[in-house]
């Protein structure tokens, strides 16, 4: 008999993909969306082999019913503390409710439990639900994946391919830095959902690259040398993305503001990964620091 995982946030990136991988590996699955959802994003989840439900997210009931017969339910949601806290709330009280034996929350981030609170808003979202979570008698599995690999293509401090610069804060110029793409994630989340052993906490990362190993994967991908340098101490950063911060107040109610970006920045070189789990799941394959840089660099 085929396993029901159900599925919050399918509609998005790294939903879809979740869901694409669960279909893989024979799960029956159900993919709860909000009411009036867009018609073309439910074909896909279809076409995909999910069954779709539209559901209303403010009614705990709603979703005890959506969730009804699940093994699993995993939650991809984004946004901030109405999402991350209050919704996944409703999610995982309707999953309790319905008897469902194990949850997914949506941190797929870096392992934020040894980061000081504060540093990191979506981060403190997370850790409150996950406080949240850890009082219910649920079996709950975070995946952390370190940073999206994507971020390494949108000229950040970190590469910045229109200036040909790698950069590094503190004297981290051989800090690895965690990076999962989100097909290796989404992945590694279906492998999970499936298996009724897994653990509380789960670090995984695609590759871990420093900034001088980045430079060597830019060098060995394009022929290039870039600029490797000291963007400024992690004292300085910190200092800067507070008065970023306080500048900027309507930033509290958008996802990605500029100096949430810093903060994410910030943490990948203040933590990272020392007890990566990409072997638990032989089947799976995972993508290197090269193939990806030659995936996007010219």
């Amino acid at each position: 008999m085929k396993k029901t995982i159900v599925v919050f946030g399918a509609t998005g990136n790294l939903g879809n993909r979740i869901v694409r991988e669960l279909v893989k590996r024979g799960a029956a699955v159900r993919a709860i969306v909000r009411t009036a959802t867009d018609a073309e994003k439910i074909r896909t989840l279809e076409q995909l082999g999910a069954t779709v439900e539209e559901t209303d997210m403010n009614s705990v009931d709603a979703l005890a019913k959506a969730s009804s017969g699940a093994g699993c339910v995993v939650s991809a949601l984004a946004g901030l503390g109405d999402v991350i806290v209050d919704l996944q709330k409703r999610i995982l009280d309707g999953a309790l409710q319905a008897g469902v034996p194990r949850f997914i929350p949506s941190d797929f981030c870096t392992d934020y439990t040894d980061l000081v609170p504060g540093e990191n808003r979506n981060f403190d979202l997370r850790r409150a639900f996950r406080d949240y979570l850890d009082t219910t008698s649920i079996q709950a599995s975070s995946i952390f994946n370190g940073a999206f690999a994507d971020i390494l293509q949108y000229n950040t401090p970190v590469l910045n391919l229109k200036e040909k610069s790698i950069g590094y804060w503190g004297d981290k110029a051989d800090w690895p830095l965690d990076f999962t793409t989100m097909d290796d994630t989404a992945a590694f989340t279906a492998e999970v959902a499936l298996d009724d052993e897994a653990p509380r906490n789960l670090q995984i990362a695609s590759f871990q690259v420093s900034p001088a190993m980045l430079w060597q994967d830019v060098k060995a991908a394009t022929g290039q040398e870039f600029r490797l340098h000291q963007l400024s101490s992690l004292e300085d950063f910190a200092q800067f993305i507070q008065h970023q911060r306080a500048a900027y107040p309507a930033g509290e109610n958008e996802l990605y503001a500029k100096w949430q970006q810093g903060q994410y920045m910030y943490s990948m070189f203040t933590t990272h990964h020392t007890h990566v789990a990409n072997g638990r799941y032989k089947n799976l394959t995972w993508t290197t620091s090269l193939d990806f840089i030659k995936s996007f660099v010219q």
